[in-house]
């Protein structure tokens, strides 16, 4: 297959700038991939949806305000975005001008706060910086650090927690995992009393996620590499869940990604953590994942072809131009699916 059978026309106004008021306020397209059939209910009709018996897996990685303006020492302008925690104080990042922060250049942050050195540029141009200050750095990054929000959302962000699902905890994210946005603790409440086991994995997500597929031949794209962490619970809900013949829910292609990247054969797991560089597209047999939730990706994304392999390339496009007559949100902030 190829990088242009995931296109799909999109009027700019679809695309969501700001989070609904209430969380689970938003629209759910709910697809069978089976049949096609297409049906449009709103997020707190979730449940309904879901049977006890299955197991709904959330991602609980929590977006770091990764994005800073500092400046280097020898002048000018510079914005870091973080990407991967490299260990020893050493992340990779983004750099723009990236240029003119080669090895050994300087970069201060908020007035000497924190500090930064490149000591190397990496193959794809990303820089690896070693960061000091005197405080504890997650704190300083706290008061100095800004949302790295996508570059299609054009409007401030008045609550940087709306870029947060309400269960976030482990910090180490370049981009929130979208579709837990729409969950309340609330509907969280009313999905585990409905029987439905809900359970945790960790993805720390990366840019490299979305960065775009350059390639026309989907087997020449290379994904980036992202830490992810099963803990022994989520293995145990996920393999009873299996074992007993429910259904387990991924939220969120990370969610999926994970699960799919430590599933045995059988659909099984167990405890792990590790680096997953899995690409997912069409021709992709899943071992674990019976049904995802998931909010509508950019075209011609790695996230797109994952839902593609889930569900199938035509249906997909056709539910994704039902939602653009339908007039549906899309993006981060924007509406969601439940694919089953």
């Amino acid at each position: 297959m190829k990088t242009s059978d995931f296109a799909y026309d999109l009027p700019e106004a679809l695309i969501a700038q700001t989070p609904l008021g209430k969380r689970d306020d938003s629209r759910l397209l709910c697809l069978d991939r089976r049949t096609g059939a297409v049906a449009h209910r709103h997020f707190f009709d979730l449940p309904e949806y879901l049977r006890a018996g299955d197991c709904l897996v959330l991602n609980d990685s929590r977006v770091l305000p990764a994005r800073l303006i500092g400046r280097r020492e020898s002048g000018g302008a510079v914005e870091v975005v973080l990407l991967r925690d490299m260990g020893n104080h050493i992340w990779e990042c983004l750099t723009r001008p990236g240029r003119k922060t080669g090895p050994g250049a300087r970069i201060i942050f908020g007035g000497g706060e924190l500090e930064a050195e490149v000591t190397a540029s990496a193959e794809d141009g990303n820089k690896l910086l070693r960061f000091s200050c005197a405080g504890i750095f997650l704190e300083v990054l706290e008061r100095l650090g800004k949302m790295p929000l996508p570059p299609y959302i054009k409007s401030a962000l008045e609550d940087r927690e709306r870029y947060q699902t309400v269960y976030s905890r482990e910090p180490g994210s370049a981009a929130a995992p979208t579709a837990g946005l729409h969950f309340t603790e609330a509907l969280l409440a009313r999905i585990a009393e409905k029987g439905v086991r809900v359970c945790y994995l960790t993805l720390h997500i990366g840019l490299g996620t979305f960065r775009p597929v350059k390639s026309e031949a989907l087997e020449n794209h290379t994904m980036h590499a992202e830490f992810c962490a099963v803990p022994s619970e989520t293995a145990r809900i996920v393999s009873e869940t299996k074992r007993g013949g429910g259904r387990v829910v991924a939220v969120g292609t990370t969610s999926c990604r994970t699960l799919e990247s430590f599933a045995g054969r059988d659909g099984t797991l167990d405890a792990a953590e590790g680096w997953t560089d899995i690409f997912i597209y069409p021709g992709y047999s899943f071992r674990c994942v019976d049904a995802l939730v998931t909010n509508f990706h950019l075209p011609e994304s790695t996230l797109m072809m994952l839902v593609s392999a889930f569900a199938g390339r035509e249906r997909v496009l056709a539910a994704y131009a039902e939602a653009v007559r339908a007039r549906y949100r899309f993006f981060s902030f924007g509406d969601a699916m439940f694919i089953g």
